[in-house]
């Protein structure tokens, strides 16, 4: 699994953040539902100000499309 977080006027902590964040969101949940395969997530900049209720959401969202 790899997350890629932009750069784009955030600091390193807050990169740090969303990227703990999202791994949490996908070691808890979905992850665990998929087939053996590599798995890239590329956050959006919004993601920065969204709460974690909805990063939930659509992370899982997304990774049941792809099983």
């Amino acid at each position: 699994m790899g997350v890629i977080v932009p750069r784009f006027q955030h600091s390193a902590v807050a990169r740090n953040r969303l990227r703990r964040r999202l791994r949490e969101i996908l070691r808890r949940g979905p992850l665990g539902a998929l087939p053996p395969v590599d798995l890239v997530v590329r956050a959006k900049r919004s993601a920065y100000a969204a709460p974690f209720a909805v990063l939930h959401a659509e992370l899982t969202d997304a990774v049941t499309r792809v099983a």
